[in-house]
């Protein structure tokens, strides 16, 4: 009888601590157990406590500051009452996701050097062992949900490096995480970030052991001797090749076991003389069977792609309905703003796709594919091309200043490849689509996307063997190799793009911490551990005492000449420029970032907003204007598209049907992140990362989350 007593004792007491903290058996629908929402990618949720009839009366609840003062791109994930997240200085913590109280806390051993920004993490369990995996830069941790404890049984101590897995060596190339793969039973698939410019890893998707973390199996996006789409490179390209990989996430469909993984451009991004044909399995949307790792379809959006148009989010797995019938689909959003639907399981469109005519390269050694394919359905969320017509008239100087400068660029079709005179890129090197993902409702079938209207300019830059015989030599040589398409032939950087100028040095670092820096990489800045300590020694060297006064006065840094018939001709680019006025506004008409609802049925547009303000312009009496925009939207059955994602440092609620703007509210810092929503004790809560850092907003480190006043049941 007492021993009864105290078994009730115990379970009341277990109820009691399990009703407040939302620790074993909460319903999957009320958590966010997976990035983007679920293993499908649709940024969805069931919930609808917060709909359109309230939504306006939502607070601010709790702020977590993770640390540190960079951006956070983390979609967060909510299990049992706690939420997983990553730290502006890419530290892993649990917090209780109702009142963001913090847990536990745990600071990565390989940290240090280069750091991607870490979207999002992974969540397994079986039979009590509770996971959570982290992936910083070629690292992939496994701790205990629970404590973030490191398991000691995986990979070495806890964590796998990345780079031993390869069938390559890779030991001196860059290679990072920024999105979360999937797990299927005891399968990790892996996403990496790589260098876009050369020497480059190659993109191969990797599945570890989920327990253990022994590599399971690997399959070649750069095809080796005897697989398929090997002759779509030059002969011998899969031993020194890289990119095509995916850096954007995956998408799992469980029962099919099939897992949807789309992939980037082949390394280097705008000058691909040196891989000629259409490089598969760059930019394309590969289907292989998760537990093998066997092609079962591919689609490659971009043939041998000279525009960065990297295959930017997981695809978003959906049930439509066409001419009355019902068909598993795959939706695949893109930088050039178009949407891509194929059947699940045979990738045959479902819509007509055709070969398009494309403008030809006039950039010696290179060889652009003649045709790209474009869908016929759904239109494009945002225009093609950049015409004469859609040049910014915000003010007469303005249009001057940008009219002139396009009027000195290729532009006017889509495809435009780089050129030596410059290029306009649009829709944008970031989109269009981007890494935010769109949300999609598996109800209706409408797929929410945003976007920013923002063109780019792209330049070729020749650098020739014989251009580093000068008084520079070898420092110059690897400066233009290396270093000039993020810090630009004048040292400047690209404030916008988060590239510092290289001026100055020998006042902030000694040679030393800037060779380390070289070597190891720091926050953005990949590392190039591939350079002999020559070369280190030689740029460092030849940065600290570099006149900028010889820059500013228009000298290039390194002098191109042409090339002997013996010599090799070699380009790069002269950095990532957005086409802004005088003034820094895009030198397009607004609106400059937008929110579109897109019919996946019909294959129609059903409604597009205005996504973003900027608060000076609204002052003048120009509103409405949207803004660049990074981070992605979410849909929940209470009829709300709910995103960030703007540099006016907002959070905003729409209505789905419409696109009426129905709520907004401030956050610390712009919120360059896809937020996430969830339920705790019959209250309903909105979380996102608000720590800025991008196109020159300030950043920070904060995390917050809203929900209705009081304790809703």
């Amino acid at each position: 009888m007492l021993r009864r007593c105290h078994d009730i004792v115990l379970i009341t007491m277990l109820s009691t601590f399990t009703a407040h903290a939302g620790w074993w058996g909460s319903p999957e629908h009320k958590e966010w157990r997976w990035y983007l929402g679920d293993q499908w990618s649709t940024q969805y949720s069931k919930l609808d406590q917060i709909n359109t009839g309230n939504v306006a009366e939502l607070e601010q609840v709790w702020t977590y500051h993770s640390g540190g003062e960079a951006q956070i791109q983390t979609n967060p994930i909510v299990v049992d009452g706690l939420l997983y997240g990553v730290s502006a200085d890419r530290r892993v913590f649990a917090l209780e996701a109702d009142t963001g109280r913090e847990v536990w806390v745990y600071e990565p051993e390989h940290a240090e050097g280069s750091g991607a920004v870490v979207r999002g993490l992974l969540y397994w369990e079986d039979r009590g062992d509770q996971r959570i995996y982290a992936t910083i830069e070629h690292h992939l941790y496994a701790l205990n949900a629970r404590t973030g404890k490191s398991i000691a049984d995986f990979g070495n101590g806890g964590a796998v490096d990345i780079k031993l897995a390869y069938d390559r060596d890779v030991s001196k190339l860059h290679i990072g995480s920024t999105s979360p793969g999937v797990i299927h039973d005891d399968i990790l698939v892996m996403s990496v970030r790589l260098s876009e410019s050369h020497p480059a890893a190659p993109g191969d998707i990797i599945a570890f052991n989920v327990r253990t973390g022994e590599r399971e199996w690997i399959f070649h996006t750069i095809p080796h001797p005897g697989e398929f789409g090997y002759d779509t490179w030059p002969d011998g390209a899969w031993k020194t090749a890289g990119g095509a990989n995916c850096w954007a996430g995956m998408s799992l469909d469980a029962k099919r076991s099939i897992v949807y993984i789309p992939t980037g451009s082949a390394a280097f991004d705008f000058y691909g003389a040196d891989r000629k044909g259409m490089n598969l399995f760059a930019n394309t949307l590969l289907a292989l069977n998760v537990e093998t790792g066997e092609r079962i379809w591919h689609f490659q959006a971009f043939h041998h792609d000279l525009w960065d148009r990297d295959l930017p989010a997981p695809p978003n797995l959906v049930t439509v309905l066409q001419n009355g019938r019902k068909r598993n689909a795959v939706a695949q959003i893109t930088k050039s703003a178009h949407v891509f639907l194929f059947d699940r399981e045979t990738g045959e469109p479902l819509f007509p796709i055709e070969e398009v005519p494309v403008p030809a390269s006039d950039v010696p050694g290179e060889e652009a594919w003649p045709t790209q394919p474009v869908p016929l359905k759904p239109p494009p969320f945002q225009a093609q091309a950049f015409t004469e017509d859609m040049v910014t008239t915000r003010t007469p100087e303005a249009h001057t200043y940008a009219l002139d400068r396009l009027r000195r660029a290729r532009t006017g079709e889509p495809f435009i490849p780089p050129s030596l005179q410059g290029s306009v890129v649009f829709p944008g090197f970031v989109g269009g689509g981007e890494w935010g993902g769109a949300a999609v409702d598996p109800k209706s079938g409408i797929l929410y996307v945003n976007a920013s209207v923002m063109p780019w300019i792209t330049t070729l830059y020749e650098v020739t063997e014989s251009a580093a015989s000068g008084p520079n030599g070898t420092a110059a040589l690897v400066y233009a190799q290396n270093c000039i398409y993020c810090h630009g032939p004048d040292l400047k950087g690209d404030p916008l793009n988060e590239f510092p100028p290289l001026r100055d040095l020998k006042t902030k670092y000694t040679t030393d911490e800037m060779a380390t820096i070289v070597r190891q990489g720091r926050e953005r800045m990949p590392s190039f551990g591939h350079l002999t300590d020559e070369e280190v020694t030689a740029v460092t060297q030849f940065l600290f005492d570099l006149d900028t006064r010889q820059l500013d006065a228009g000298a290039p840094i390194v002098q191109a000449e042409p090339a002997t018939p013996e010599g090799e001709r070699w380009f790069t680019h002269t950095g990532y420029h957005r086409f802004v006025d005088q003034d820094g506004y895009p030198a397009i008409q607004p609106p400059w970032g937008t929110l579109t609802a897109i019919d996946l049925n019909e294959g129609e547009i059903v409604w597009q907003v205005p996504l973003g303000t900027f608060p000076e312009l609204a002052e003048q009496g120009l509103t409405n204007t949207g803004t660049e925009n990074y981070g992605g939207p979410i849909v929940t059955a209470g009829g709300l598209v709910i995103i960030a994602a703007t540099k006016d440092n907002r959070i905003r609620a729409f209505d789905k049907d419409t696109g009426e703007e129905l709520w907004k509210a401030p956050l610390p810092h712009a919120g360059y992140a896809t937020p996430c929503t969830y339920e705790i004790d019959g209250r309903q809560y909105i979380a996102i990362a608000a720590a800025g850092g991008k196109i020159g907003s300030e950043a920070g480190d904060a995390y917050v989350a809203f929900a209705l006043p009081g304790e809703r049941k």
